[in-house]
């Protein structure tokens, strides 16, 4: 996947960010969901994308090769999650990139513009993205898939790796290639216990942040999500003024791994428009 950036986030936390395509292209920041790594984008980056747009793809704080440190302090902070995802578009020189947040990522897009606003983003892609947790309201739109977070945290290694497993194969709604499935149930063991608790303690909601987005925003959702459920994709459009949504039929958490060529060319028509202030378009809602 392209060279590995050493970047400093919040508090001097070392974060790994894998880049691809082309360096002057529009740049595009891939932030992955709970438990995983950048690794899950390797349909992004070996497809069209890479051809024209400058790819991203961070591990965030606690995964994949970046530093993981167990302490509560590092995950319970969102400033700390906000700084990171500056530091990345401050050290790379990354000019109005689309931020792209798949499950777990939507809260870190959420922590960086309620620190930071919008100006210095281009575009933002909410992916089966989370923007609630801890609340009644939240949990009627998580779906049974999220059951599987109680034995992520476990310290036996047996039941950890069946509720990883468990989590893994309800974010399609078809199973995975064996190789792909094997890759992210490997990536998701590298991340500590404890730094699975850390995110999962957070109590958030960022209706207040949603209403004030003005730039194209595209909420991209399938139908057969287990994980988090159409519902929280509903109240994103909701909340956020011109909000585009594309909704896939037959598809569950991963659209971008389930449907990767509808995907890639949507957010491929949503990157060309980033940065202009014109919203996207072409996109359908429940197409299949």
């Amino acid at each position: 996947m392209g060279l590995t950036h050493r970047i400093k986030g919040g508090g001097g936390l070392a974060l790994a960010v894998r880049e691809a395509g082309q360096l002057a292209g529009q740049p595009i920041l891939f932030i992955h969901g709970f438990s995983q790594s950048g690794l899950c984008w390797r349909r992004q980056f070996a497809g069209s994308l890479a051809e024209e747009f400058r790819l991203l793809a961070v591990d965030l704080r606690g995964h994949g090769e970046s530093e993981k440190p167990q302490a509560m302090e590092h995950y319970a902070d969102a400033q700390l999650w906000a700084d990171d995802i500056a530091a990345i578009i401050d050290t790379l020189k990354l000019k109005h990139p689309v931020l792209v947040g798949w499950s777990y990522g939507g809260f870190v897009i959420g922590d960086y513009l309620r620190a930071y606003g919008q100006a210095r983003a281009g575009a933002i892609n909410f992916v089966g993205a989370a923007v609630k947790s801890g609340s009644e309201a939240a949990g009627k739109m998580l779906g049974a898939g999220a059951a599987y977070f109680r034995g992520m945290v476990a310290e036996e290694l047996e039941v950890n790796i069946a509720a990883s497993r468990g989590l893994l194969a309800a974010c399609t709604a078809r199973a995975m290639e064996r190789v792909e499935f094997e890759t992210m149930l490997a990536a998701s063991m590298v991340v500590p216990p404890g730094v699975r608790r850390g995110l999962l303690r957070r109590r958030l909601d960022y209706d207040d942040v949603l209403a004030k987005i003005s730039v194209p925003v595209l909420v991209t959702q399938g139908m057969q999500d287990r994980v988090v459920l159409p519902a929280m994709a509903e109240h994103i459009v909701g909340l956020v003024p011109g909000a585009e949504k594309s909704f896939y039929q037959s598809v569950g958490h991963a659209p971008f791994i389930e449907a990767t060529e509808r995907f890639n060319r949507e957010l491929g028509e949503l990157a060309r428009q980033a940065g202009g202030g014109v919203r996207p378009s072409g996109c359908k809602a429940e197409e299949g």
